[in-house]
C-alpha cells in the first residue's frame, strides 16, 4: 500500500470512524433534551404476568420507568432500593415500571423472581427504546410527573439519591 492511497482512503475512514460516533452522540443528546418537560411517550405492552401495562393509565401518579438488564451491574444494584420505593410510596400515588432489554424473557421472569421486584416488568422493544431518545447502554431511568410529563432522565449507574430527591420533589407537586 502506498502512502498516498493510505492518507487518501485511511485518513477519511479514521475521521468517519470519530466524527460519525459524536455526530450520533450529539444527535442523542439533542433527542433527550427534547424529550424532557414534554409529554412522555405513550405505549401500551404487555408485562411478564400477562397484564396489560398502559401508560396513559398511570396518568394522576408519578412514574419511574427504568430500563435495565439481567446482566447488568450498576441496574442490580439500583432495584433494591426501587422495591423500597414503590413499597413505601405507593400510597402516595407512585408507580415504578420496569423494562428489560434483555434478548429474551427466560432470564428475566426468575431473575424478577429472585430480586423481589414488586412492579410490573415488561420486556422492551426497539420501538420503546427509540420512542425515549434511545435507550443505548442501561440502567437509564426517566421520571414522570402525575400530568405525564418526562420530568428527568437519569443515565447510567446513577445516584440513586438524586433519583430520590426528583422523585419527592414530583411527589409533592399536584
Amino acid at each position: 500500500m502506498t502512502m498516498s492511497f493510505a492518507l487518501r482512503v485511511l485518513r477519511p475512514l479514521a475521521v468517519s470512524c470519530i466524527l460519525v460516533p459524536l455526530l450520533l452522540g450529539t444527535l442523542r443528546a439533542q433527542d433527550e433534551r427534547s424529550l424532557l418537560n414534554h409529554p412522555a411517550p405513550g405505549f401500551s405492552l404487555v408485562d411478564l404476568h400477562g397484564a396489560r401495562i398502559d401508560l396513559a393509565k398511570d396518568r394522576g401518579k408519578v412514574v419511574l420507568l427504568n430500563f435495565w438488564a439481567t446482566w447488568c451491574a450498576p441496574c442490580r444494584v439500583e432495584m433494591p432500593q426501587f422495591v423500597q420505593w414503590q413499597q413505601h410510596y405507593a400510597a402516595q400515588g407512585f408507580q415504578i415500571i420496569g423494562v428489560s432489554i434483555d434478548d429474551s424473557s427466560a432470564p428475566v421472569g426468575p431473575f424478577v423472581q429472585k430480586m423481589r421486584l414488586n412492579y410490573p416488568v415488561l420486556m422492551g422493544t426497539e420501538n420503546l427504546s427509540g420512542l425515549y431518545g434511545g435507550v443505548y447502554g442501561v440502567p437509564v431511568t426517566f421520571l414522570i410527573d402525575r400530568r405525564g410529563i418526562l420530568r428527568a432522565r437519569f443515565d447510567g449507574g446513577s445516584d440513586t439519591a438524586q433519583i430520590h430527591a426528583e422523585l419527592l420533589r414530583l411527589l409533592a407537586a399536584h
